[in-house]
């Protein structure tokens, strides 16, 4: 019983770090496209809420939940697919934690925008673009440690 509720933790815990990041992302480019101050200032406003909320609680739990699934299964962490999983998870922190200010600060400016009625300022753009880079290698590394997850490769001749 422990086991499946830990598995069934884990695996929740994993889609809501891809729902929430995909989500996250959806929402800020669509906003961003729309150019206004005040909708990207609401929008940045409603995602660094969501990442605090869901996605920093999903990723603290979530290493916890899979070193309890090791524990429990008898795997060392030294298991290839999991060291991997685990260096993948290292990459995802540095890209996402700047990003977590970065949408601070975006938001920051937008609401300046919107209240002044002037255009978003060249610093937003700046920090848009570093945004948008940075989430791709923190998602394809969601996306391959959720791969990993679910196949379980043997990549003993690998590492």
């Amino acid at each position: 019983m422990w086991y499946e509720l830990l598995r069934f933790a884990h695996v929740i815990g994993a889609c809501v770090l891809l729902g929430t990041g995909a989500g996250i992302a959806f929402f800020m480019v669509m906003s961003n496209r729309s150019g206004n101050p005040a909708l990207i200032a609401h929008v940045a406003g409603i995602v660094v809420l969501a990442d605090t909320v869901f996605t920093a609680t999903a990723a603290v739990l979530q290493p916890v939940t899979g070193y309890l699934l090791t524990r429990e299964i008898g795997w060392p962490l030294t298991e290839g697919w999991v060291l991997l999983s685990l260096c993948l998870y290292v990459i995802v922190g540095v890209f996402w934690l700047p990003v977590v200010l970065i949408q601070l600060r975006m938001r920051n400016l937008a609401v300046i925008a919107a209240r002044s009625g002037e255009a978003l300022p060249d610093a937003y753009h700046r920090l848009y673009r570093i945004w948008f880079a940075f989430g791709f290698p923190a998602f394809a590394s969601v996306l391959a440690i959720v791969w990993l997850m679910l196949t379980r490769p043997d990549l003993s001749g690998w590492l």
